[in-house]
């Protein structure tokens, strides 16, 4: 599978091989309202202006390939301190034989603040209604897409998406966003419970006209295997 790289950024470039240059795209998700969306830029030149893709950009002399994602995410949303994994290697992406290398994010949509330019403006699309975006960028969604909901198996993920103190309602649905089904939920509660992952905080919280709901906290908010 491959894609382009999104947004050309730099002029300033890693060549690997003749005429070949590395760009980063980032994959950025977040939960808001029960769903899932992906976080998209609108193109301003060409090529594919006026299209939606993924933020992403050229390398900058002497930058290392993390580097660059977390500047990217720092640029489009403010956050560094997320989670951040790198996905997958795009080779023969486009007419500048660039190589892309993709990363994803996930973060909580309360603490993001987008980016305010008149060019390159970032929104917020719910992944199963993303526009066909530039440069096949899709597939890379899609991919990204797999990666996490494989994740939610045996690892702690999600810590990424809420913040630190939750009910077990809004964990479930966050793991729903993802998976993009219902879960029944006492099964759901007591698969999470055993994983020994979560912890009540002894405070509760109002969920409408329904009884106070316990407050739950991620025992560690950095990524953990199961």
């Amino acid at each position: 599978m491959s894609a382009p790289f999104a947004d050309a950024g730099s002029r300033s470039s890693t060549t690997i091989g003749p005429g070949r240059r590395i760009a980063v795209i980032v994959v950025i998700f977040t939960v808001d309202d029960g769903r899932l969306n992906v976080l998209l830029i609108r193109r301003s030149a060409d090529p594919f202006k006026d299209s939606w893709s993924l933020p992403g950009g050229l390398l900058t002399r002497d930058e290392a390939l993390e580097q660059a994602a977390v500047r990217k995410l720092d640029d489009e949303t403010g956050l560094t301190d997320v989670f951040l994994e790198q996905l997958y290697t795009f080779s023969d992406l486009d007419s500048d034989s660039s190589v892309a290398v993709s990363y994803f994010a996930l973060v909580d949509i309360s603490e993001a603040h987008l980016a305010q330019r008149q060019a390159w403006q970032p929104a917020w699309s719910p992944v199963e209604e993303s526009p066909g975006l530039a440069f096949r960028n899709n597939e890379v969604v899609e991919y990204a897409l797999q990666r996490l909901r494989a994740k939610l198996d045996y690892s702690n993920v999600a810590y990424s998406l809420l913040p630190p103190e939750f009910t077990l309602s809004r964990l479930q649905g966050t793991y729903e966003a993802i998976s993009g089904k219902p879960l029944d939920k006492r099964n759901f509660r007591k698969r999470i419970l055993s994983l020994d992952i979560i912890e009540q905080t002894g405070r509760v919280a109002s969920e409408g006209r329904h009884r106070p709901a316990q407050l739950y906290r991620f025992r560690q908010r950095r990524p953990i295997t199961f």
